[in-house]
């Protein structure tokens, strides 16, 4: 199975913590190690929009301001690729092209922001697309999606399972609100809706909760699934091989 898992960044890193980035490591680790190609796109957290605010302050247009964040998602992509060892790409793949490569060498692909406009929640989007991935992960600070941001409204509701036409639909009109509180944007809603991606979107907080989701298809967050669209055979146990007996948790 082909997966690609988007670690937001306030997820990975919102603090320097290596025991954070360790765990998080270890569980991209376990889903390679029971054969699943992966690609892995970070993003920037509260660091990026620390520097941009900074940066805004001080006079800086908007594509300098998108450089900056894709320059910490960066950062944050060689902490995991540093606690990968290697496993994983030497440094972030700066296109699709060469997150793309990596994965036909068998490494773990790890990218960060690519251009200026997109952020990270895209990037993972087109990369799944690109590499006609099976499974796409967004591991977010948030359970999945609602009809409302549960921060504020005690009576938002999670949604157990969209397609993609109506995870758009939910998205945009909270892309519109001030601090969108979408658990990702309004392009990579559209992109997965394009590309007919199998998604979910859950609390990577515990990283194991990544691991269950890509290797059972057992999380608490929310299946985005497409129309006429199964259950990856890994899933009835068809695909993958057990984990290893060395491995596990």
């Amino acid at each position: 199975m082909k997966v690609v898992v988007s670690i937001g960044g306030s997820v990975l890193a919102p603090d320097l913590d290596p025991g954070r980035v360790s765990a998080h490591a270890e569980a991209i680790e376990a889903v390679a190690e029971a054969g699943c190609e992966v690609g892995v796109v970070v993003g920037g957290g509260g660091v990026a929009r620390e520097y941009i605010g900074t940066a805004r302050d001080l006079g800086a247009n908007e594509v300098q301001l998108d450089q900056l964040g894709i320059g910490v998602t960066r950062l944050n992509a060689r902490l995991l690729i540093a606690a990968l060892g290697q496993q994983a790409t030497l440094s972030p793949a700066e296109d699709y092209d060469e997150a793309a490569g990596a994965l036909r060498r068998d490494e773990v692909s790890v990218m960060g922001g690519v251009m200026p406009g997109q952020t990270t929640d895209a990037v993972a989007a087109e990369f799944a697309e690109a590499v006609d991935a099976d499974l796409l992960v967004y591991a977010t600070s948030a359970n999945g999606v609602y009809d409302a941001d549960p921060n504020v409204d005690p009576d938002a509701e999670q949604y157990s399972r969209l397609t993609p036409r109506e995870l758009v639909d939910i998205v945009v009109p909270m892309s519109r609100d001030a601090g969108a509180s979408a658990p990702v944007d309004l392009l990579a809603a559209k992109l997965i809706d394009r590309a007919d991606l199998r998604s979910i979107v859950l609390d990577g907080t515990d990283p194991s909760a990544i691991v269950n989701a890509v290797l059972e298809g057992n999380h608490g967050g929310t299946d985005i699934v497409p129309d006429a669209c199964e259950d990856p055979a890994a899933w009835s146990g068809s695909e993958l091989a057990a984990e290893p007996e060395s491995g596990g948790e």
